[in-house]
């Protein structure tokens, strides 16, 4: 299998993206080529492709499908495992966002949840401690956020996105009328 010069950038990119989102480089590499390619392919065309070895392609795949972002195929008379993305662009999001808040978000919450249980032996440790209080809310803030994100249809995504900074305009307006109301 050969790569277009676009196709290359894209593919090349994707693999500095994703070791950014929690998989390495020629893990990033393999999605972007299933992402982009039209057909399922098989292992032997990504490690072509891609010019890897088919020793990690095969550890690659598995962690794809660890991430539930790809599906393997089979087609008639071949007994060779095709692979293809599973499900939409947005879909993908969801799980890569899903899997990053399970492996990082997460533990993180649950120490901090320890932590924020034990009583402070002095002002240092309770100073220290109201500061990770401060950090446990916003991170779950975070989380609460982004499953309601993740609940919202790709079409209502796509449209609160658009929103963008006119949420922002609509805040500073509720707030100078509070303010107003206050005075």
């Amino acid at each position: 299998m050969k790569m277009t010069s676009m196709i290359e950038t894209f593919v090349m990119h994707f693999g500095e993206m994703g070791s950014r989102w929690g998989f390495n480089r020629t893990v990033g590499q393999m999605y972007a080529l299933l992402v982009i390619t039209k057909e399922p392919i098989s292992a032997n065309q990504i490690a072509e492709a891609l010019s890897i070895s088919r020793g990690n392609v095969s550890m690659g795949l598995k962690e794809l499908q660890s991430w539930q972002l790809i599906q393997l195929h089979h087609k008639p008379a071949d007994r060779k495992d095709y692979f293809q993305t599973n499900g939409s662009i947005w879909d993908m999001a969801n799980r890569v966002f899903e899997e990053r808040r399970k492996r990082e978000m997460d533990p993180t919450l649950s120490l901090l949840r320890d932590i924020l249980l034990d009583t402070p032996a002095n002002e240092q440790e309770q100073h220290a401690q109201n500061k990770l209080k401060e950090v446990h809310d916003l991170l779950e803030g975070i989380t609460k956020w982004s499953s309601e994100l993740q609940r919202l249809s790709p079409e209502k995504l796509d449209t609160l996105m658009k929103l963008g900074s006119g949420v922002g305009r609509v805040l500073d307006m509720k707030d100078k009328l509070l303010k107003r109301t206050n005075e």
